[in-house]
């Protein structure tokens, strides 16, 4: 089933309540963060940042579902107060097990994960592997490749997809962060990246996602080597058969205006054993960030529903 939806109105407003706990787990050596909004009676609701993003930015949607959830919020290796890679290790696999790791502290309690874009396809993946501990799944954009964009890339052979991510790799060391000299020098450029985000929710996101250089200028708080992936990516293949592993209850969300492909029309949908899809107007790939009264509004009917 897929509903079309949409709405102008709240976009990305912050409200004041209770902080979060910051609290820390091990996994592959790497000393990785999570934040903790407490009721730990409740049942267990893990959200899952984006690439180059951190916690924090679920503040808003958190202080809203942490009344009836016990919400935890990791922030992935190499992004915000976790451990980077020494190896820019950043393919999907890379992740599993911290996601993993992140249960067992937790208790290995059966969760719902919401997640959005690569936190949508660790989600995915994790899902697959191990459906005891997953109860319900809402994935923002996050089953990777399209079918076409999949194709596009495969008319290259396996050689030369390996030799331009070695030699992107290779640029990422050249290139290095990207620094600013002020937060709103950082506002400016993620609203310039994504229109669709309100200032106050772009202020929120820099304040807490910048950190000081050694030269005075403030960076991100990701490893810039995220944006290298990993050379588990090459040449890989869609991973439907993990998605039809998945036998709990899936809600697809994408932006009407986003560059994604809908798994819809491109036929991804069909491997699910329980998934539907909702579209959202007016908003693209952050449709969380762009309709947020939206989001919740179909995330909250979903979790309310009762187990199929």
């Amino acid at each position: 089933m897929m509903m079309k939806t949409g709405s102008a109105a709240g976009r990305g407003a912050v409200p004041a309540a209770q902080e979060p706990q910051s609290r820390f787990y091990h996994s592959r050596g790497l000393r990785l963060h999570y934040l903790d909004w407490g009721n730990e009676n409740a049942p267990l609701l893990v959200l899952i940042h984006g690439g180059l993003e951190h916690a924090r930015v679920w503040d808003h949607l958190a202080r809203q579902l942490c009344h009836d959830w016990h919400v935890v919020v990791p922030d992935l290796r190499g992004h915000g107060d976790s451990d980077w890679s020494p190896g820019g290790a950043y393919a999907i696999p890379d992740f599993l097990p911290d996601m993993a790791a992140l249960m067992a502290e937790l208790g290995e309690q059966p969760a719902t994960l919401v997640a959005h874009s690569l936190g949508g396809n660790i989600a995915v993946h994790y899902s697959a592997l191990f459906p005891e501990h997953v109860n319900r799944l809402c994935v923002i954009e996050g089953l990777g490749f399209s079918p076409e964009a999949r194709a596009r890339r495969d008319e290259k052979s396996r050689r030369e997809q390996l030799r331009e991510w070695v030699e992107k790799a290779r640029g990422l060391d050249a290139l290095g962060p990207s620094q600013y000299p002020s937060v709103e020098a950082a506002v400016q450029r993620l609203m310039e990246h994504d229109p669709l985000l309100s200032r106050e929710l772009a202020e929120y996101v820099c304040q807490r996602g910048l950190r000081p250089n050694e030269n005075g200028q403030l960076r991100w708080k990701y490893d810039h080597q995220v944006r290298g992936f990993g050379p588990a990516e090459v040449a890989s293949v869609e991973p439907s058969d993990l998605w039809q592993a998945i036998r709990c209850p899936v809600l697809l969300m994408y932006g009407t205006e986003s560059w994604a492909s809908s798994p819809q029309q491109d036929g991804r949908i069909r491997h699910f054993a329980d998934a539907r899809l909702v579209m959202v107007e007016q908003a693209g790939h952050n449709l969380h960030h762009h309709q947020p009264e939206v989001f919740m509004e179909h995330l909250r009917a979903f979790l309310a529903e009762p187990g199929r």
